[in-house]
């Protein structure tokens, strides 16, 4: 890379930090300054907030949404390979099965642990 590359990332991140400082600027000279005290409320969605903001939850709830965000993460690896399938040939095609094996197994063992059942039985360990 020469000087030239870097003078024009360093002209983009200049040129990108003004435009924030400008919109924060513009920002504070359109904006009402009156402090009022539903501003600071925990919700400001006009309904009264009841009792502590902390609320325990299940650790159910969370490993369920862990075991989607992982399998929905996992899945998004398929695509790429569907889309140049027919170039990759039989040594993809098989590292997809296993990728896919593997996936399988997970899934097969959070269900033998009762995770993916929110309301029908505890989680068992």
């Amino acid at each position: 890379m020469n000087l030239a590359d870097y003078a024009a990332v360093a002209v983009f991140i200049g040129f990108g930090l003004v435009f924030v400082c400008f919109n924060y600027f513009l920002n504070s000279l359109v904006t009402k300054k009156v402090p009022e005290p539903q501003k600071y409320d925990t919700y400001e969605c006009g309904e009264v907030p009841q009792g502590t903001a902390h609320v325990q939850y299940n650790v159910r709830y969370f490993i369920f949404a862990l075991i989607f965000v992982l399998f929905d993460v996992e899945v998004i690896f398929i695509f790429p390979w569907a889309v140049v399938f027919r170039e990759l040939g039989m040594f993809a095609f098989v590292e997809m099965l296993v990728f896919l094996l593997i996936l399988i197994l997970g899934l097969v063992y959070a269900w033998r642990k009762g995770v993916l059942h929110w309301f029908s039985r505890p989680v068992e360990h």
